[in-house]
């Protein structure tokens, strides 16, 4: 478990892995103690910025626009830069169905995945804490840090295999942020009461999940295919590049539904 400590203020940090193939899942707990968490910038905005790419609205969402923009920002930051380069990999979009269906879930502080129903067809990240919160990038930077633990193009230190065998750090949450085809992701925060976390009851914990849509993690492959950026994007794009990562077309249609 990673404590952070500041003054009289005790944070937890607790991260579950996501699912593969709707048969297994893995558990992450880290256990380092540190005065602060530095963030990282956020990455450049695709057409001058990514509030194009959110639904037209006014209508109470389950997370602010602010930190849709950050979570956005971020996993299209880590996207754009992973080593060894991507020849395939997608830039990712915010998806206001996952995102009701990431509400839905949070909103029953479960700390598991689900539902099962969705599982099939949905990859999941989720992150929970409690104390002091200042910024949603504390509930995401971390399954980025398991970058650390991960050898392209098959985790070598982590086990896909969990929970069945559990040893040694995971890094299933970084491989699904960066798998190359899942360019879509909703996510929903919410703050559970008396939340039940691995037998302890937490009275008040910040809980983020992540839906990501088509889903990664898939047994056996790797999250992108290794080249030269955007030298293997799908014909759907158009050959449209950007920041290494496969984009729309300018002159299509594609944004115009999310705006």
């Amino acid at each position: 478990m990673k404590l952070m400590m500041n003054e009289a203020c005790v944070a937890v940090e607790v991260l579950l892995l996501c699912l593969w193939c709707g048969v297994c899942g893995a558990y992450a707990l880290n256990s380092t103690a540190a005065p602060s968490l530095t963030l990282g910038g956020l990455g450049a905005p695709l057409a001058g910025s990514d509030t194009a790419l959110f639904p037209r609205g006014r209508r109470r969402r389950a997370i602010s626009q602010e930190d849709m923009l950050a979570i956005l920002h971020y996993h299209n930051k880590v996207r754009g830069k992973v080593f060894p380069p991507a020849s395939n990999m997608e830039y990712m979009i915010w998806d206001e169905t996952l995102a009701k269906r990431a509400e839905q879930w949070a909103a029953t502080c479960l700390w598991e995945h689900g539902p099962q129903n969705l599982l099939k067809f949905l990859g999941q990240n989720l992150s929970v804490r409690t104390g002091r919160y200042r910024s949603i990038l504390q509930l995401v930077k971390p399954w980025y840090d398991e970058v650390k633990d991960y050898s392209f193009p098959y985790p070598r230190d982590c086990n896909p295999r969990c929970p069945l065998r559990c040893y040694g750090p995971m890094c299933t949450h970084y491989t699904q942020m960066v798998w190359a085809t899942s360019n879509k992701i909703g996510c929903a925060i919410h703050t559970c009461h008396n939340m039940n976390v691995w037998g302890a009851v937490w009275k008040r914990a910040t809980y983020l999940v992540c839906n990501y849509s088509p889903k990664g993690n898939w047994i056996g492959e790797a999250p992108y295919k290794v080249g030269v950026p955007c030298s293997m994007c799908p014909p759907s794009y158009g050959g449209s590049c950007s920041n290494n990562m496969c984009v729309p077309a300018v002159n299509s249609n594609y944004l115009h539904w999310f705006k």
